[in-house]
């Protein structure tokens, strides 16, 4: 299946650091994730009061993955998505970011869209690499700056979220990697375009609260 088409419409970004309106045709926020063969849904279940949600004493930050695992690339629009992108075997360089990812897929989406287009990324090596700016900034590919340790301000973190839960709530769970990389690519494509504009339009709402949790943990 083939990404759907970028849209034209603006879209209204904010910046933790500061609100401001940018007016343009598309803003591609990508992202990429490993998810696993466990059936572990890797979430900590804690009796709290209400209200406190996003309390430090109720959330407990981990990274692990166990048995077999797959990492997945994918960025997400108002007006359509990318391909997902399974990586494989070895860890994301900046030589396989730009060569993977940056030029067959970032490239072209930005092409379709035209002036304009903006890439939202965090701030991982591969992403801030020499090599990687250089491209960018070879092909007028605009980036827009990340403030460091923000998953709350990246909606495509939703978007992760809704594919591991859909793996997971499978009668027949995948028993390879490559079964999982299969799911995972079905998932991706059968995400409601919907769904992405949704968490897209959330932006202002998370700045906002990341701005009253002054840099600390939101719902989001």
């Amino acid at each position: 299946m083939d990404a759907a088409p970028p849209s034209a419409a603006p879209l209204l970004c904010l910046s933790a650091r500061r609100l401001v309106q940018v007016s343009v045709p598309a803003v591609m926020r990508r992202h990429e994730s490993r998810f696993t063969l466990s059936t572990c849904d890797r979430r900590d279940r804690v009796w709290r009061r209400r209200g406190e949600r996003s309390a430090a004493c109720n959330i407990l930050q981990h990274d692990r993955f166990g048995s077999g695992s797959v990492m997945v690339w994918g960025g997400i629009s108002l007006g359509g998505r990318t391909a997902l992108h399974v990586l494989a075997r070895g860890s994301l360089t900046a030589i396989r970011y730009r060569d993977e990812i940056l030029r067959p897929l970032v490239r072209p989406y930005a092409g379709a869209v035209g002036p304009g287009f903006l890439l939202m990324q965090d701030n991982a090596r591969p992403h801030v690499a020499g090599v990687c700016q250089q491209f960018l900034q070879d092909e007028g590919i605009d980036a827009m700056d990340w403030p460091a340790r923000s998953p709350d301000l990246n909606p495509i973190e939703h978007i992760w979220d809704i594919m591991s839960r859909s793996i997971h709530q499978r009668h027949v769970a995948p028993q390879t990697v490559q079964e999982l990389a299969d799911a995972l690519v079905q998932v991706w494509e059968e995400i409601p375009q919907e769904t992405i504009r949704h968490l897209i339009r959330s932006m202002p709402r998370r700045c906002r609260e990341v701005i009253q949790a002054r840099g600390g943990h939101t719902h989001y």
